[in-house]
C-alpha cells in the first residue's frame, strides 16, 4: 500500500504506487499553520503559501511556473490549515519528475521579491473579505474563535487586515527558517510511480532542505463552565449557525466513536437532523454535523442556515437531538448504517492519487503513525452502541456548548 523512506537529515517521504491510475501526485506537507504563529504575525503561514507561487530562482516569475504544469495538462495548488501547510502538483504519470522539480522549487526556493509581496498583500486582503462575504464559510471561523479565543486556534488562518499588513519579506524568510526544515517535512506522491526512481529523484531535489530543529507551537488552552454564544451582526437574508460542543483530540481512544456520531446526526441525508429540520419541517437548505479532531483539540459541530425568525426554534430542535442521542443512544441498524456510508466514503475517497497522498501523508505529519484503510475500517467496526451513548452523555453538556451565529439581529438563546 505504501513505503515509508527516512533520509539521513530526518526528511521523510511516504510514496504509494497506484497501478490503476495514470496520475501521479506530490504533495509536500510541512508542520506549520496557524497555531505556530505569534500574534503580530497571524496569517503568516498563509502568506508565504502564496509567495511561494510567485517565483523562484530557476522560474523567476509566476507565469513560469503556471506554464510548466499547466502545460502538460498538470493543477497545482496549495493549502494551509491550523496545524500544516501543503504544496501539491498533479501530472499525467511521464512528467512525474517535472511534478516533482517544480513543487520543491517552490518550496526550496521562493524569491518573496519586495514588489511581488506587495502585491500579493492586496490579493489577501481581498481573499480575507471575500471569506467575510460568505457567511456560510465565515461562520466557521466565528465558531473556532469562539471556542479558543485570542490564541493562535482562535485566530483566522488568512491572518486580519491588520496583521496581513505588517509582515514583512524578513519575516516571511525567518518562518522558513524556523519551520521548513527536513524533520518537519513529509514528501507524499501517489499515483504510477517507482518506488526505487521516487527515492533516486526525492534525495536530488531536496538535497538542499536545511537539517535543525524545527519551531514549536503553543499549548492550546480550552477552559469553559457555561454555554457560550458569539454573534456577528451583518445583513443577510438568512441566519447562519454554528452550534456545537468540544471534544477530544486526534489521539483519544473515542475519535471513531465521535465521528460516527456525527454522521448519524449530520453526516448525510438519512441523518437524523436533516430529516428532521429539512425534510420534516422544511426549515433549513443546507444542515450538516462534522468532527474535527487535531493534534490538540476537537470538536463536534452542526452548521446550518435558516430563517431569521426560526433561529431560536432551530438552535432548540438541535439540541434535543443532541439530548435524544444522550438520554436513549442509538439503534443497531442505526449505526451500522453510519458505519458503512464511512467506510463507503473512505475507499471511494481513494481513487485518486491526490486524496491518496493525502491521505497517508497527513497521517505521518500530525500523528507520525500511518493506518491503511482496512486498518481505519477495523477501527470503525470496533465502536458499539453503547460507545455511542457514552460519548454523547459525555460531550452533550450545556457547560461545553457553544453558538456561533451570523444574523442581522442578535437573538438572545437559553437552553
Amino acid at each position: 500500500m505504501f513505503k515509508k523512506i527516512v533520509f539521513k537529515n530526518k526528511l521523510r517521504a511516504i510514496i504509494c504506487p497506484m497501478r490503476s491510475t495514470r496520475s501521479v501526485t506530490v504533495l509536500i506537507l510541512v508542520g506549520a499553520g496557524t497555531k505556530y504563529e505569534r500574534k503580530k504575525e497571524n496569517g503568516i503561514s498563509h502568506f508565504l503559501e502564496h509567495m511561494c507561487f510567485k517565483g523562484t530562482k530557476k522560474r523567476p516569475h509566476a507565469l513560469q511556473i503556471a506554464k510548466e504544469i499547466e502545460g502538460v495538462g498538470g493543477v497545482m495548488n496549495a493549502f494551509t490549515g491550523k496545524d500544516f501547510t501543503g504544496y501539491f502538483v498533479k501530472v499525467d504519470f511521464p512528467h512525474f519528475e517535472l511534478a516533482l522539480d517544480v513543487v520543491s522549487d517552490i518550496f526550496l526556493h521562493p524569491l518573496l521579491k519586495e514588489e511581488e509581496i506587495e502585491k500579493e498583500r492586496g490579493v489577501i486582503l481581498e481573499e480575507i473579505k471575500m471569506i467575510e462575504d460568505n457567511p456560510r464559510e465565515y461562520v466557521e471561523y466565528l465558531f473556532e474563535k469562539l471556542l479558543y479565543g485570542d490564541q493562535p486556534a482562535g485566530w483566522q488562518i488568512t491572518g486580519t487586515r491588520e496583521t496581513v499588513m505588517q509582515i514583512k519579506r524578513k519575516n516571511l524568510l525567518n518562518y522558513i527558517k524556523r519551520f521548513y526544515v527536513a524533520s518537519n517535512t513529509i514528501v507524499g506522491i501517489a499515483g504510477r510511480v517507482d518506488v526505487k526512481k521516487a527515492n533516486i529523484l526525492i534525495q536530488k531535489y531536496f538535497s538542499e532542505i536545511k537539517d535543525k530543529p524545527p519551531g514549536r507551537k503553543k499549548r492550546v488552552k480550552e477552559r469553559q463552565n457555561v454555554f457560550k454564544t458569539l454573534f456577528f451582526k451583518k445583513d443577510t437574508k438568512q441566519s447562519h449557525l454554528a452550534f456545537g460542543v468540544r471534544t477530544f483530540n486526534l489521539f483519544h481512544k473515542d475519535r471513531y466513536t465521535l465521528s460516527l456520531l456525527a454522521t448519524i446526526l449530520g453526516g448525510n441525508m438519512s441523518s437524523r437532523l436533516f430529516q428532521e429540520l429539512r425534510e420534516k419541517r422544511g426549515l433549513a437548505y443546507y444542515i450538516a454535523t462534522l468532527s474535527e479532531v487535531n493534534p490538540d483539540t476537537g470538536y463536534l459541530v452542526t452548521y446550518t442556515g435558516v430563517d431569521h425568525k426560526k433561529v431560536k426554534d432551530v438552535v432548540k430542535l438541535i439540541f434535543e437531538e443532541y439530548q435524544k442521542i444522550k438520554d436513549k443512544g442509538v439503534k443497531e441498524e442505526e449505526l451500522f448504517q453510519a458505519k458503512e456510508y464511512l467506510k463507503g466514503r473512505l475507499r471511494l475517497s481513494l481513487e485518486d492519487s491526490e486524496s491518496v497522498a493525502s491521505f497517508y501523508g497527513m497521517q505521518e505529519l500530525l500523528e507520525n503513525k500511518i493506518l491503511t484503510p482496512e486498518e481505519k475500517i477495523k477501527e470503525i467496526e470496533k465502536v458499539k452502541t453503547e460507545d455511542i451513548k457514552r460519548v454523547a452523555n459525555e460531550i452533550f453538556q450545556k457547560e461545553k456548548l457553544n453558538l456561533a451565529f451570523i444574523s442581522p439581529k442578535e437573538v438572545k438563546i437559553i437552553l
